[in-house]
């Protein structure tokens, strides 16, 4: 048995006017009642040090740069680095890095359990659009403000077993989870901010949200023998609506814990990384199933060209 007691530390809204520091004091609230319940790892969510921000249209670099992370951690995010340290917990979260040559991602990190980064991970699958669309009730401007991800989608050994992260809407691509499943991964951290409307589909509300947002995070897990957690910023933001539905998927994508609001909630769940030997040595066991000459055409190219017969 490889045990790890996650703690899903989901987020409710972060409003445009709350300071880093605010925000900060509700996550160590969620860490020490993470630590009442014998956590060792703690996820908080995608950008979770601000309120989503490519909501909004901005056309100077300085505004812009103001919901940016310049170092990590700095003189807002130390105290989380050291009450995680005092517990003996790994903590992992999104945040928006300004990185020192000047570029911008959206990002997240691991620590192990004295505080120390080990892992970061950019979002590699930026949804939304560049310039102002009139058309939209509210902008989503990620192509606008981060660059794509440079960094792959790594998979690093800490709590025992294989750990990934992918961010927001990297969860809805089968290509996130099975580059990671390639590398043996045993556990995906997974932290989103999902409008509970989509701008575009006006039938597409927060039923539809949430369905899509178990859909794929247990369809990657059980297709990839790996423990999700999935981790929401929630809730009425600067007046817009953020899904829940923050949840721990095993590795048969049974859902085994789940948020019931849309507030500062923690879901904890005992994780054994065990439980992902029986789907990686018999249903997806990779290196007897795959079939990968039939599946050059994933790499090979972007979009449909040819409609088929």
């Amino acid at each position: 048995m490889r045990k790890v007691v996650v703690g899903g530390a989901q987020l409710g809204p972060n409003q445009k006017t709350d300071s880093r520091a605010r925000i900060v004091e509700r996550m160590l609230v969620l860490l020490d009642q993470a630590n009442s319940s014998g956590c060792t790892l703690v996820v908080f969510p995608e950008l979770a040090l601000t309120t989503f921000f490519p909501r909004w249209f901005m056309e100077k670099q300085s505004e812009i740069d103001q919901w940016f992370e310049a170092s990590m951690p700095g003189p807002d995010t130390q105290p989380l680095f050291d009450r995680a340290r005092l517990h003996n917990i790994a903590i992992s979260f999104g945040y928006a890095e300004l990185t020192p040559d000047g570029l911008h991602y959206n990002t997240s990190i691991l620590t192990d359990q004295q505080g120390n980064i080990i892992a970061r991970y950019r979002k590699i699958h930026l949804p939304g659009h560049s310039e102002f669309d009139s058309s939209r009730d509210f902008q989503h401007l990620e192509k606008r403000y981060f660059l794509p991800g440079d960094l792959g989608f790594p998979v690093t050994q800490a709590m025992g077993g294989r750990i990934g992260m992918c961010i927001c809407n990297d969860r809805r691509w089968p290509e996130t989870y099975r580059v990671m499943g390639l590398q043996g991964v045993e556990m995906i951290l997974l932290g989103y901010n999902t409008p509970s409307f989509n701008s575009q589909k006006v039938t597409e509300g927060p039923e539809d949200r949430l369905f899509h947002n178990a859909l794929v995070m247990q369809s990657g897990a059980y297709q990839n023998s790996s423990w999700v957690v999935g981790v929401a910023k929630a809730g009425i933001e600067d007046g817009f609506p953020l899904i829940g539905g923050s949840m721990i998927v095993n590795p048969d994508g049974r859902i085994v814990a789940a948020a019931t609001t849309e507030d500062d909630e923690l879901i904890v769940h005992d994780c054994d990384l065990d439980e992902c030997n029986f789907g990686k040595e018999t249903i997806f066991n990779f290196s007897r199933h795959r079939r990968i000459e039939h599946y050059g055409i994933i790499t090979s190219q972007v979009g449909v060209l040819n409609g088929g017969d």
